[in-house]
């Protein structure tokens, strides 16, 4: 029996677990591990910069592999593989005692969660939903900052467990659900007897004068790699993703520090900053999945940009509270309503088919952004004592990104011979 339920959205839900899995135990728990090691270790912020830049660089490295594998194999396969070695590098991970492995272990932990989600999850999705896309993928992108609520919980587990314990059952907890979740996953809706968004193609009878207009989503056509990458608007698009990346990755490393350090609040009181950046990602994400279906993705993500750009010139000169909240509200709305819009746009300019090799061409330029962020503001608070400078540079390059996604115009559907 068919459940009343299309079963696209079981898909959402699944993405939904998994990015709210990765999210709470790596991701936005990564700037409170930072705390608790440099506590132990005395380790620099350019160090911790450095690792997680490196272990980000590996998913514009193997983007292309990854997004092909994705297309041959089924998002299905690579979401079991990815989380085996997601957890298995949170058990070596409680176990290190030097930078090297460190290094080690997080890009294992990064790898792993690179190989089993955004981009598996994202091509099940745009195979699944057209008319909805840009809803689906903000649904299952909201777990990202649900995950950033629970980082709460993985804060009081480092001050009452320690961070060994914390990270070996971080590992014990990803086996635990991610592994029965990706078993939701099915790439393609065709092979279950199912059609995209639950609709299927309206029947065509002789003379019918008029039909159902469909959706510009829905009727895009499907480039080919090569064919995607003559297009200026991919890298246009992937410019601007990766400069909004340099203030998100920022952010995601340095915000805890910064405001623990600088401003002297406990490492509670900035996971409760977290939180609030996160609740503002959370209602961005829904709002903007809702107003992506419906208006323009592209001056929707101009906007975000705009507010990057104003939110990071809050926090380099936030002396109180209220700014860095301020900053969180800007920053979160912004981060909440442009990620999920960008899988969306790719999708809609570039088609299903082969959409995992496109973003992971994509991804070779994106992860500058990942990777320079980071290091960008660590390099310069350990020289400079401060995180201002830093702060002010990354909201120059998001307003710039906020150029790039203007030029980023819809590609022209691309010339084929017919033989």
């Amino acid at each position: 029996m068919r459940g009343r339920v299309f079963y696209g959205w079981w898909i959402v839900g699944a993405g939904f677990c998994l990015e709210a899995l990765m999210g709470a135990l790596m991701f936005h728990a990564y700037g409170a591990y930072v705390v608790v090691l440099r506590q132990e270790f005395g380790w620099s912020k350019t160090m911790f910069s450095a690792v997680f830049s490196m272990a980000r660089a590996e998913s514009g490295i193997l983007g292309p592999i990854q997004g092909w594998l994705t297309d041959r194999f089924g998002p299905r396969a690579l979401i079991r593989v990815g989380m085996i070695i997601f957890a298995v590098g949170f058990m070596l991970f409680s176990q290190i005692g030097s930078p090297q492995t460190f290094f080690l272990t997080f890009f294992l932990m990064a790898l792993g969660s690179g190989l089993g989600g955004y981009l598996p999850i994202g091509v099940a999705i745009v195979a699944w939903f057209r008319r909805r896309r840009a809803l689906a993928l903000s649904i299952s992108s909201t777990g990202m900052p649900v995950g950033g609520l629970l980082t709460q919980l993985v804060a009081v587990a480092l001050t009452t467990i320690g961070w060994r314990w914390t990270a070996f059952m971080s590992g014990v907890l990803v086996l635990l659900v991610a592994l029965p979740v990706s078993r939701l996953v099915h790439h393609r809706p065709e092979p279950r007897g199912e059609w995209p968004d639950g609709e299927s193609p309206a029947p065509r009878f002789e003379g019918a004068m008029t039909a159902p207009r469909p959706s510009t989503a829905a009727v895009a056509v499907d480039f080919t790699p090569r064919e995607a990458m003559r297009a200026p608007a991919l890298w246009y698009i992937s410019i601007g993703h990766g400069l909004a990346l340099l203030a998100v990755s920022a952010v995601s490393v340095h915000l805890i520090v910064h405001v623990t350090e600088r401003l002297g609040y406990s490492l509670q009181q900035a996971t409760a900053v977290v939180a609030l950046m996160t609740v503002m990602q959370m209602i961005g994400q829904l709002g903007g999945g809702l107003a992506g279906d419906r208006f323009s993705k592209r001056a929707i993500v101009v906007g975000c940009m705009v507010a990057h750009a104003a939110g990071l010139f809050l926090l380099a000169s936030a002396t109180a509270f209220s700014a860095v909240a301020a900053f969180a509200v800007l920053h979160g709305l912004a981060w909440g309503v442009r990620g999920p819009l960008m899988s969306a746009i790719r999708a809609d300019y570039f088609g299903s088919k082969s959409f995992g090799t496109i973003s992971g061409i994509s991804s070779m330029v994106v992860m500058f952004g990942m990777i320079g962020g980071p290091i960008i503001a660590g390099v310069l608070a350990d020289r400079t004592g401060s995180y201002e400078t830093a702060f002010r540079i990354l909201a120059g390059f998001a307003a710039l990104g906020a150029i790039f996604f203007v030029l980023a115009r819809r590609p022209s559907p691309p010339q084929r011979s017919e033989y």
